[in-house]
């Protein structure tokens, strides 16, 4: 059988290198907003840098060692003011590209009805900090923002009702929920009564009993939710631990897993059929982070209720991978997996030959956790919002480019897999090294040029 040749470009020394230093850290110190937006015109929100990734607790994965300590822009005590960006729009340290793509963004962004083809593909080339700009793209790009900016005023104002009411909904206590029915049959109750000078009393169904094991018991509903909500706390109090913004016992931070705690127990409820999974606290952190670091103070405001709904939207086309029941059909997690197992025997036949073959690593060993937390435990969290840039620029969804984005991270360490063996080779990929993320975006759109070419 005759190997496929690997293309050249792939040959080059550019792909192969492992040196830190080469890296741009492009979103390590966060920008900032040079206009503030006002309450009334709604302008683009502010961008900040992201969270670490936890691991998924429904599949065993091994934890990579923490990647180089993120600095966190919300904290004002941080040592990240060095940088020369700042959240009051000074974009000094910024490069040229970054200065031109910022200056695209905003004017693109400024339209009454924005082109979001054009919109997009700057996207993709990575959102430069400042004035909100990551804030307000990611909510397009996630489709809670329409691109009709004149309706954006209204449709904020429906979506955070919406969630607001939600969260009273289905995160009140069930003695809150007993106490208000009390309430109101003791009202009928008093009207009934007082033609015959009977004393009210107020009626407990067995439904509304603590002690109720029927289905549709608030109080046996409960205590069947009393596991996940412990589990999403867990999680949510380790999320990012070397970041300020979510860890912690300050005020930022308590009332930042709050709102987390909040939005994956009301997804959870929402969604029965996956209720909540380890690791979707990673997935929903750089979310989260970026809103809820808006300079606009009414955008920050409104962050939780907008993170809720761009995490829904987000794991619409990913929710499959979180389903244990469908890890073995044509759209569960292994699927996906074979899928990228593919597309590196497509580019790179003898590095896929080697990992697989002779080396017989399991793509599932480590790629599991690439695709389902979307690469947020594999960088640094600055890097993984610049990835996520690109990731959610596809109009078909994030999950291609992602596949795209694992295959090249597969080939750039091509020459240390091809001279590995077992051991060493899952080693390397479940805990991945430092990379120039601009070169791995790169290697990943070429792979994308190459299968359409």
């Amino acid at each position: 059988m005759v190997r496929k040749r690997v293309p050249d470009w792939l040959n080059s020394s550019l792909w192969s290198s492992t040196h830190a230093d080469d890296r741009l850290h492009i979103y390590s110190p966060p920008a900032t907003a040079s206009a503030a937006v006002s309450g009334s015109t709604l302008q683009p929100p502010t961008q900040v840098s992201p969270p670490p990734a936890a691991a998924v607790a429904s599949k065993p994965q091994p934890t990579p060692p923490t990647k180089s300590e993120t600095r966190d822009p919300a904290n004002k005590n941080s040592n990240n003011n060095s940088g020369g960006n700042d959240q009051n729009g000074d974009s000094s340290g910024a490069s040229p590209d970054d200065i031109s793509r910022r200056a695209q963004l905003l004017s693109e962004l400024s339209k009454k009805v924005i082109n979001m083809w054009e919109l997009r593909r700057i996207a993709s080339q990575g959102i430069p900090d400042g004035a909100g700009i990551k804030s307000t793209v990611w909510k397009l790009l996630l489709g809670y923002l329409p691109p009709e900016r004149g309706q954006w005023p209204s449709e904020l104002a429906k979506k955070r009702s919406q969630y607001r009411h939600l969260k009273e909904e289905l995160l009140m206590n069930p003695s809150e929920i007993t106490r208000r029915l009390e309430k109101s049959m003791a009202c009928d109750d008093e009207s009934k009564s007082e033609s015959k000078g009977l004393l009210s009393r107020s009626q407990i169904t067995h439904g509304e009993h603590p002690l109720s094991l029927g289905k549709s018991s608030v109080w046996n509903q409960f205590f069947q939710d009393s596991e996940i909500m412990e589990q999403i706390d867990r999680d949510v109090m380790r999320t990012h631990p070397d970041m300020h913004f979510f860890s912690g016992d300050s005020k930022l931070a308590k009332s930042n897993q709050d709102a987390m705690r909040n939005i994956l127990i009301v997804f959870s409820k929402l969604n029965p059929g996956i209720r909540y999974v380890q690791g979707m606290n990673e997935v929903l952190a750089p979310l989260f982070y970026v809103f809820k670091n808006d300079p606009d103070a009414e955008m920050a405001a409104g962050a939780e209720a907008d993170t809720f709904f761009c995490f829904v939207e987000l794991l619409s086309g990913l929710r499959d991978h979180f389903c244990q029941q469908l890890d073995n059909s044509n759209v569960g997690i292994r699927s996906t997996i074979s899928r990228l197992s593919q597309l590196l025997k497509e580019h790179d036949e003898e590095l896929w030959r080697h990992l697989e073959v002779t080396t017989k690593v399991n793509p599932q060993f480590y790629a599991f956790r690439w695709i389902t937390l979307l690469l947020t435990q594999e960088f640094n969290f600055a890097d993984s919002l610049r990835i996520w840039d690109t990731l959610l620029s596809d109009p078909e969804g994030p999950l291609e480019t992602l596949l795209r984005v694992c295959c090249a991270m597969l080939i750039l360490v091509r020459r240390r897999l091809l001279a590995g063996d077992f051991t060493s080779n899952l080693k390397l990929l479940q805990s991945y090294p430092s990379a120039n993320i601009s070169h791995l975006l790169y290697v990943a759109n070429k792979l994308r040029s190459q299968a359409t070419g």
